[in-house]
């Protein structure tokens, strides 16, 4: 039988940062919910962060609005049966402490995934012109 993991109070930052994949919705300016499946890692002060593109859609609507809600999923996003979903709030970053814990972290957590990821990640957009990989961390403070 699978545990169910509740996420609420002091325990949802150790939850969710121990997921393998995290759904994290982030909204549009219309305030339509866009899921994407993520990798995240836990960061000091109860925080937690992600990588993405500065150029993809998700960087683009955490700059318009920082509210996002998390919850465990698989590979495909899909959430999963008995989990609670979590609120939080983003701040970017491209450089500093915040953006080096995360990269390190994502390496330590996924290895060999990161460069199959940046290999099909570039596979992906030849021809459409430069799309940078992981050039942006999102530290995400959860609200209890």
């Amino acid at each position: 039988m699978r545990e169910e993991k509740q996420m609420n109070g002091n325990n949802a930052e150790q939850a969710i940062s121990q997921e393998k994949y995290v759904s994290v919705a982030t909204f549009r300016k219309t305030g339509v919910a866009v899921a994407t499946a993520i990798w995240i890692v836990p960061l000091a002060g109860g925080r937690v962060g992600l990588l993405t593109s500065s150029a993809s859609g998700k960087a683009k609507r955490l700059r318009n609005n920082p509210s996002v809600t998390l919850q465990p999923s698989d590979v495909r996003g899909r959430v999963k049966a008995g989990t609670t979903p979590v609120a939080g709030t983003v701040e970017l970053v491209t450089s500093g402490p915040d953006f080096e814990a995360i990269t390190s972290k994502v390496k330590a957590k996924y290895g060999l995934m990161v460069p199959i990821s940046r290999l099909v990640d570039s596979v992906r957009h030849l021809g459409k012109g430069p799309f940078p990989y992981a050039d942006t961390g999102v530290v995400i403070t959860l609200q209890a």
